[in-house]
């Protein structure tokens, strides 16, 4: 009898989590009248940051209703220049947040809560909050129109799931495979053998060695400690994007030494992308490599390793055996296995940087004549040395202050103090940072106080303190269509510390423009009345508090 209950509650059980599995993957509907095929996925590698969500295309225009993927209520709307342009966040009973975001407008209700707020406060940027009863919405109903806003390349839907209580991205492919077809597993193109500086070799060399998939028939020889990476896409049926790999899994002679999964990532972790990746080969080639490695101080929660962090021990004279196998969501799966011969070979002692050590895990600062860099705890991924130079013209506003640690990213804001040897003009709110890189030019704000230009940096380089006194400048495009289309716009454009504001009058009242790549335009063509006579006055004003007009009548 007891045994006859104990298989009656297992198989209660197995019922009960499969009806639990089948309700949360079921429990969001497409945002889409038509076939899904994705340009990106969840995770997919990106500069400074993992792709936190799916990029569903529109069939290469705008205008497609996005529905509601299940009932809640709109808890946020915003409207940016860049990122996600305009974005709806809706929350649901389950303790989830879905994103939409480019779209071209919103649903009327949401539209007209966002107008009045743009035009109250004569701003086209705002993010707007709103409280549980006030903007409900029902599964399937249209909350957008698709479009191309803000950071995007094309024509698409970008889709996210957040954890509302955390904020935390989390992988929408389980809950919208079911519209999707994907038959076909990832593909690598190369694997990296890394060699630990002072450490380790691989062919004689204590540089890094690339080698592509075609070639791993061949063992690598090395001797001592050394990790590996792998640069590898996945495809999906119907389309010819390429996607991130959902799962990568490394063994060593039968042993796992590493793994990551993509399925969920905080906002504090994206940038911690660039410690998985190899941010040297990135910066030079813009090739992406992951790396089966996990530094001192990236505390990505999707990778997982052994106790040596993913490095291997080459030390015994034999064949080791490595093997990846790549996963993508749909459980297709690839292989690739290569040999690292063990050979006792002459370990090159490691090459030590000159300048002052930066520890990943306390507070540094770096002083030098007119220059105070501080770098907190925690923005570093492990220990770097950094070289402090000054260059530069003596009668210049500052010094060019050269901040070297090779191709090492910062996890966050800096703050970095720049002395200033002379004011040309009294005025201080007319100087700013600037971040040089040969030819090119980067503002990065600043605030003076006391002799110093004040400000924050996220990546090293070259830095001196610059002068705007030049306004922006402001054209005036396709004026001799304005009367019959009313879409009035204009480029505008600044030389040196960037734009930071602007506002368009019709007639001496506030019309709203958005700024899409650089040109302004019109976004309420209907407060332009047609067969009157118009006089428009677009004004800008850059980070240094110069102002530019222009005047235009038609």
């Amino acid at each position: 009898m007891m045994r006859k209950l104990a298989l009656a509650l297992a198989l209660f059980s197995a019922l009960c989590g499969r009806a639990q599995q089948h309700t949360a993957e079921n429990c969001f509907t497409s945002p889409f009248d038509f076939p899904l095929l994705l340009s990106a996925n969840f995770g997919e590698l990106r500069p400074n940051h993992f792709h936190n969500g799916i990029d569903i295309k529109t069939q290469g225009v705008t205008g497609k209703p996005v529905r509601c993927v299940a009932a809640g209520y709109v808890a946020r709307v915003a409207v940016l220049h860049g990122g996600y342009g305009q974005v709806v966040y809706v929350n649901h009973p389950n303790g989830l947040t879905s994103v939409y975001g480019h779209v071209i407008s919103f649903a009327p209700a949401i539209q007209q809560a966002v107008r009045a707020y743009q035009y109250a406060h004569e701003t086209f940027v705002c993010d707007l909050t709103f409280a549980p009863g006030e903007l409900p919405v029902r599964q399937g109903e249209v909350i957008a129109l698709s479009g191309n806003e803000g950071a995007s390349a094309g024509p698409h839907l970008h889709l996210e799931l957040r954890r509302t209580a955390t904020n935390e991205y989390i992988d929408p492919m389980p809950y919208f495979k079911r519209y999707l077809k994907d038959t076909k597993p990832p593909v690598a193109s190369l694997v990296g053998f890394y060699p630990v500086p002072g450490q380790g070799v691989v062919d004689g060399s204590a540089a890094k060695k690339l080698a592509p998939v075609s070639r791993l028939g061949t063992p690598v020889t090395a001797w001592g400690k050394i990790y590996t990476g792998i640069s590898a896409k996945d495809y999906m049926d119907g389309t010819s994007n390429f996607y991130g790999v959902h799962s990568v899994t490394l063994y060593v002679d039968s042993a796992k030494v590493f793994r990551s999964v993509t399925d969920a990532v905080m906002p504090d972790e994206n940038r911690m992308i660039n410690a998985f990746t190899d941010f040297e080969e990135l910066s030079r080639t813009r090739r992406l490599i992951m790396r089966s490695y996990k530094s001192p101080g990236n505390l990505l929660r999707l990778l997982h390793t052994d106790g040596n962090r993913g490095v291997v021990d080459i030390c015994e004279e034999r064949d080791y055996r490595f093997r990846y196998v790549l996963e993508d969501n749909f459980g297709n799966r690839r292989t690739y296995s290569f040999t690292v011969r063990g050979r006792k070979q002459e370990i090159p002692a490691r090459e030590e940087r000159r300048g002052q050590t930066l520890c990943w895990n306390r507070t540094n600062v770096v002083q030098r004549p007119g220059l105070e860099l501080v770098v907190p705890k925690y923005n570093l991924y492990d220990d770097v040395k950094l070289r402090a130079g000054i260059c530069g013209d003596s009668a210049g506003i500052s010094f060019d202050y050269v901040l070297d640690a090779g191709y090492t990213p910062l996890h966050a804001w800096c703050p970095l103090s720049i002395g200033m040897r002379c004011l040309p003009v009294a005025d201080t709110a007319k100087y700013y940072v600037v971040q040089k890189w040969g030819r090119r030019r980067a503002p990065m704000g600043g605030k003076y106080e006391n002799g110093w230009m004040k400000t924050r940096v996220r990546s090293l380089g070259t830095f001196a303190v610059a002068l705007d006194t030049v306004a922006p400048r402001i054209v005036p495009l396709g004026q001799e269509g304005w009367r019959a289309s009313r879409n009035i716009r204009f480029r505008v454009s600044d030389a040196g510390s960037g734009i930071a504001s602007y506002k368009v009058y019709v007639d001496g009242k506030f019309v709203l423009f958005a700024l899409k790549k650089g040109v302004l335009v019109i976004q309420d063509k209907e407060r332009v009345k047609r067969g009157e006579a118009h006089k428009v006055e677009a004004v800008v004003t850059d980070c240094c508090g110069n102002v530019g007009r222009r005047e235009c009548s038609f």
